[in-house]
């Protein structure tokens, strides 16, 4: 039997603490539906006025973000590694105009990673914003062995492609 030690501390977070985790960080992952299946990208963010805003070039992200409901979610460790967090923001992506206010704001932070023309600014207006930290377990402590099946499984196995 586990010690309490050794279960792993969870806490949800305030929206005071998402957004001060939110103004932190620099990159995400959007969720957005393409095709009748999801989809996550990889993108860097900012904050600005209540908005998350990152840039996009014409694409997936622009075609399936824009007037929709997307999802976002960053993470990191804290505490020397010991601690995960997690917020997750869903709301409306609209294209915000890039007007001098957007371009002094976030326009000259926000440089995106992948190379080419991105010269969308999408913002999401959140409508849900959550969070959680936790303490992260030690492998010993996440209980069970894995059976042959599953570790061959895990080993050997391929996820399936279409």
């Amino acid at each position: 039997m586990a010690s309490d030690d050794a279960v792993p501390q969870k806490s949800s977070l305030s929206a005071d603490e998402c957004w001060q985790l939110l103004r932190a960080g620099s990159y995400g992952r959007l969720a957005v539906w393409v095709n009748d299946h999801p989809e996550i990208f990889p993108v860097n963010y900012r904050i600005d006025r209540g908005l998350l805003v990152f840039r996009t070039g014409h694409g997936t992200k622009l075609a399936t973000a824009l007037g929709r409901v997307v999802a976002f979610e960053t993470d990191g460790t804290e505490s020397n590694g010991s601690v995960a967090w997690s917020v997750v923001v869903k709301g409306h992506a609209n294209r915000l105009d890039r007007t001098p206010e957007i371009m002094d704001s976030v326009g000259r932070l926000l440089v995106p990673w992948d190379a080419g023309t991105k010269d969308h600014f999408i913002g999401i207006t959140p409508e849900t914003l959550s969070g959680r930290r936790f303490t992260i377990a030690a492998p010993l402590s996440w209980g069970g062995q894995l059976d042959d099946a599953t570790r061959a499984g895990l080993e050997y196995g391929s996820p399936r492609t279409t």
